[in-house]
């Protein structure tokens, strides 16, 4: 049986005596769309800052099975480190260079997958100049995949609301990730927006990548999950397709505050 690309096992991380996750399992397979759901407070971005590096967990473990390649536990390992591994993620507050353009927003994500140093950089020999062009032509598929090739030019702070969040999403796929994580990409979004990004994540799946989301907008996450996890308070207290979820008792409970048969 083929192993899930992402295995959580019991993964806990505690603040200073407070335990903002408790011992929780999740795991996602290739080519599938999965997402994280839950009320505020419930975890979630923690949950995705011990699995990118952000915070070193205090149990468990996480465990990234690329195909055709050894396991690699991604426990203490720095963010970087994990995005050479073939993780990728975007955040819930927007973190793009404001003031450069969008094609070098894209070409920083290269970065983690160039060999060229400052001696390259320096004296600029032939290896160097293609893999600047190389640089650049990926770039430029990628900004063709999200809607932005016609902005180029234009410094990222300038661009919209919903322009930013797939810029974002552009960088992270730079870095050719084999598992790509979105937190809330639909937040502060518009109807349309959201419908574009709805296409743009079917296609971010259909050509290879999975993807691990976060979302309150629960109209996309029934229309794009395969399976989707529900956490609150910490832990995780279901998970399975969309419909098995959302007539879930603990999950309705979760999120209206109170029993159904109340």
């Amino acid at each position: 049986m083929t192993r899930p690309i992402l295995q959580v096992n019991r993964l806990s991380m505690e603040f200073g005596g407070i335990r903002a996750m408790n011992q929780l399992d999740l795991d996602v397979n290739a080519g599938e769309i999965v997402a994280l759901i839950g009320p505020n407070g419930a975890g979630k971005t923690t949950f995705f800052n011990c699995v990118t590096g952000i915070y070193d967990p205090t149990g468990g473990d996480i465990l990234l099975n690329p195909h055709g390649r050894k396991s690699v536990r991604l426990n203490g390992l720095k963010p970087n480190k994990v995005t050479e591994q073939g993780l990728a993620r975007t955040f819930q507050n927007i973190r793009l260079f404001s003031n450069m353009t969008v094609l070098e927003n894209v070409m920083i994500g290269r970065h983690c997958r160039t060999s060229s140093f400052i001696v390259g950089a320096i004296f600029r020999p032939l290896s160097t100049r293609r893999e600047e062009r190389e640089t650049v032509e990926r770039s430029y598929e990628i900004l063709e995949k999200v809607g932005l090739a016609g902005q180029v030019n234009e410094f990222a702070k300038n661009l919209p609301y919903g322009a930013q969040r797939r810029l974002e999403i552009g960088r992270a796929l730079a870095t050719e990730p084999f598992l790509l994580l979105l937190d809330e990409p639909a937040a502060g979004m518009n109807p349309q927006e959201t419908s574009e990004l709805d296409t743009l994540i079917t296609r971010i799946r259909d050509e290879g990548h999975a993807i691990l989301l976060i979302e309150h907008d629960m109209k996309l996450v029934m229309s794009l999950s395969d399976r989707i996890f529900v956490m609150d308070y910490g832990r995780k207290i279901a998970d399975g397709t969309p419909e098995q979820v959302s007539s879930n008792p603990d999950v309705i409970k979760a999120y209206l505050g109170e029993d159904i048969d109340a």
